[in-house]
């Protein structure tokens, strides 16, 4: 079976602060830029077969930087949506809800078309992608690869291994850094994460 590429957009100016950052739709700092640019030998060892991107102008932007052609946009990669947490970091969150944990608390609503999301909404959203990209890894014609953000790809990662979208918090995922799910003894697993 092929293998899952799962690649972290490069930095923003809120990735590198610490900010919930889902709708607003940043650009890549030129840090951001270098890091979706040396993801390229990496990439180019590898026989893709799909690529598929979120929506967000930061993700395209690395799928293209990366030299990954032929990218399709799938809505259902987009980060979570924090809701009234937007461009707000943990920290500052915490100050007022002490015990609050993203992965097992979701986000408060914010402004309208923004209620944000639930751990299990971002489950259910991760499971639908799965269901969709599955078929194209069992093909074997090659990788598939996933462009998209942090916590959406670390939900889907606990999701492919058959735990829980809180177990999303295990993973933790930098900016411009790639993690690869396969398989071992027919069992879902990790392969590589953060690798650069």
């Amino acid at each position: 079976m092929s293998e899952l590429l799962l690649i972290r957009h490069g930095e923003t100016e809120w990735s590198r602060d610490g900010r919930h950052t889902s709708w607003t739709d940043l650009p890549l700092t030129a840090e951001g830029e270098e890091q979706a640019r040396a993801l390229r030998p990496l990439l180019a060892r590898r026989r893709i077969a799909a690529v598929r991107v979120s929506p967000m102008a930061r993700a395209r932007r690395t799928a293209e930087l990366a030299g990954l052609d032929g990218a399709r946009t799938d809505d259902g990669l987009r980060e979570w949506d924090y809701g009234g947490y937007e461009g707000v970091s943990t920290p500052d969150i915490q100050r007022e809800r002490p015990d609050w944990f993203l992965f097992t608390d979701g986000a408060v609503p914010g402004p309208d078309g923004h209620p944000g999301e639930s751990p299990e909404e971002v489950g259910a959203r991760a499971d639908a992608v799965l269901t969709r990209v599955l078929p194209l890894l069992e093909r074997g014609d090659g990788d598939v690869a996933l462009v998209a953000h942090a916590h959406f790809l670390r939900v889907l990662t606990a999701r492919r291994l058959g735990l829980p979208p809180s177990a999303g918090a295990l993973f933790t995922f930098g900016t411009g850094a790639v993690g690869v799910l396969g398989t071992e003894h027919d069992r879902p697993a990790v392969v590589a994460w953060n690798a650069r």
